[in-house]
């Protein structure tokens, strides 16, 4: 039987209302007493105290034996960094880059940046077409090329002399003229996607869209990268999508937020 026919009906009621607890707990900007978290849950006030115990026991939750309340722990914070730190994070997106590069056969690429100004993949996907780009996982690009420079640079801190400097030094088959390139970064800010259409590579055209760390800084762009003649206006427009509602989610994931609109 497929796994998606089978139905949600055998959950662990504990476990659930512990992740309720957890969930709320996290959303709370002050410890709360086992009484306002039970009524607030709807939770049976026992029932919600041996979860609240059991979830201190487990260091995910402390207790204030002066106060009587609760808040979240170290070691929910330490799970949520390993979940999301190096070939883990890898782990969480890979997925959702498969499953865009299936439906739109593309290539999909996770770049990290690094501290010397450059950036790295961290992680690729090919739809395995006849015609597809090859990208190996460690390779090293410049920090502010194509369309990933985009989002690097729109979002930077960097002044447009900076910025004109770092251009410069760029070297791809047909870049874009400076004025024209800094211009488009206004763009990239308000619709958080950058699109370069055969100035890193001619014939090739690739859709970036920024991912956001805790402090709201570019960490990472979520990349597709297409042969320009086998897109119309229609598919581009629907990998544009479908790659900025995934930076996104990761974004929702590595702030610990409800995912933006």
């Amino acid at each position: 039987m497929d796994s998606e026919t089978i139905p949600q009906t055998k959950l662990v009621g504990a476990l659930v209302g512990g992740i309720s607890v957890l969930r709320y707990l996290s959303a709370s900007n002050s410890p709360l007493g086992v009484t306002q978290v039970a009524r607030d849950l709807n939770i049976n006030p026992s029932t919600c105290f041996n979860l609240l115990r059991t979830l201190v026991h487990e260091g995910l939750v402390v207790f204030n034996p002066d106060t009587k309340t609760y808040q979240i722990g170290l070691g929910l914070v330490e799970i949520a960094h390993s979940a999301l730190n190096g070939a883990s994070l890898v782990r969480l997106v890979q997925p959702l880059l498969d499953k865009i590069s299936i439906e739109n056969q593309v290539t999909l690429t996770l770049w990290q940046k690094m501290q010397d100004d450059r950036v790295m993949l961290i992680a690729n996907s090919g739809p395995g077409s006849v015609i597809s780009i090859n990208m190996n996982v460690g390779q090293r690009l410049p920090c502010f090329v194509g369309a990933l420079g985009r989002c690097f640079a729109a979002f930077s801190d960097l002044s447009k002399q900076q910025l004109k400097s770092a251009y410069s030094k760029i070297r791809i088959e047909n870049p874009a003229p400076f004025e024209e390139w800094y211009d488009s970064l206004n763009d990239v800010r308000e619709s958080k996607c950058a699109i370069d259409e055969g100035n890193f590579s001619q014939g090739f055209t690739t859709v970036s869209a920024p991912v956001f760390d805790v402090e709201d800084r570019p960490a990472m762009t979520i990349s597709a990268v297409a042969v320009t003649a086998q897109l119309d206006k229609k598919k581009l427009e629907k990998i544009a999508e479908a790659v900025k509602q995934t930076a996104s989610t990761v974004t929702a994931a590595i702030q610990g937020m409800p995912q933006k609109n």
